[in-house]
């Protein structure tokens, strides 16, 4: 049941014993999610990577009756492959093979002591683990950064990619350009190492969910705060920095033009993401982040990309409104 963020008094009363109840039992959980449960077994791809081997943990989940397609599922920044759940029981009963990872650096891939971190990189990791498990030709499905590494994948590997679906993707925009002030890492992590449930709560609330709650939604802010939480926390800390600067620092907007491959667009109007917003000042933090405006845009750059907006959902359609969303993605797909 989803609430609206003007509650009676004792609907009130009820959200706020529970998320106080949720406060005094956050979890802890390993530097990589070690504790937090998938929902589909967890298989570990080891590659060299800038003079050392990391891995990347993944699920591939075959389907019943297969119609001959992989569907890659990249997650965004505040997210985990785990997230896709709801996602991959809709694309595996539609007959695709779904690999769903979690990038370097989140969740339950490693999160090394240094990396130079670029969405090139990342597509390249990606491109590494579905070569290693003989996938030639994917669908990527792509949410919030996740749609970032999924531009840079597309334009890298055009001939390797089906159809891009970038679900709210972040990088609609150049902050720094629009006067977000510089951000140094050491700043970044200062602010993410006072990362814990309530912080999290608030912001997806108000940035993911347009201001509604769920109690289904609490899962995702305990996987969050639980590894903000544990032995790891200043290394899940340093990875998240510098993760943040990345976002930053290379935007993927200016090469939309590039795109060539069949691009479908899915936007909830009410998202408000911005990077940085809260360091920027008000005249400043006033303009960004106004999707609406940003999809219109992006869809007129990308050669023939097709958009659906979500008028009432915010930067989460597929968690916020699993049934409208995974209908107009079944719908959206190349067939």
């Amino acid at each position: 049941m989803i609430f609206k963020s003007f509650l009676p008094a004792g609907l009130l009363a009820i959200c706020v014993t529970f998320a106080s109840a949720a406060r005094a039992d956050t979890p802890s959980y390993g530097p990589e999610l070690q504790g937090f449960s998938y929902p589909y077994p967890v298989a570990q791809f080891d590659f060299p990577s800038q003079r050392q081997t990391l891995h990347m943990a993944y699920m591939d989940v075959r389907p019943k009756i297969a119609n001959g397609r992989t569907a890659v599922l990249l997650h965004g920044k505040n997210f985990c492959a785990a997230t896709w759940q709801g996602t991959i029981e809709v694309l595996t009963a539609a007959g695709y093979r779904v690999i769903a990872p979690d990038q370097i650096g989140f969740c339950k891939s490693s999160k090394p002591e240094r990396y130079q971190y670029t969405f090139q990189q990342l597509a390249r990791n990606t491109h590494a683990l579905l070569a290693s498990l003989g996938v030639k030709t994917a669908t990527l499905i792509a949410h919030s950064t996740g749609g970032m590494i999924a531009v840079r994948y597309a334009l890298m590997y055009p001939a390797e990619t089906g159809q891009l679906v970038l679900v709210d993707p972040l990088g609609l925009e150049d902050w720094k350009a629009k006067g977000v002030p510089d951000i140094s890492v050491d700043d970044w992590f200062a602010r993410e190492l006072k990362t814990n449930a309530d912080g999290i709560r608030r912001y997806e609330q108000g940035t993911y969910y347009a201001g509604h709650w769920s109690a289904d939604y609490e899962p995702w802010v305990q996987m969050l705060a639980g590894l903000n939480n544990g032995p790891g926390k200043e290394l899940v800390a340093w990875n998240s920095a510098l993760i943040y600067d990345m976002i930053y620092t290379q935007p993927v907007f200016y090469e939309f033009a590039k795109i060539t491959v069949p691009t479908l667009l899915m936007i909830g109007d009410k998202d408000n993401t911005a990077i940085g917003k809260d360091f920027a000042p008000p005249e400043i933090r006033a303009t960004l982040g106004n999707y609406p405006e940003l999809a219109k845009r992006a869809a007129e750059l990308i050669p023939g990309a097709k958009l659906v907006e979500f008028p009432d959902l915010g930067h989460a359609p597929q968690i916020q409104d699993p049934r409208a969303f995974h209908k107009v993605l079944i719908e959206g797909l190349v067939k």
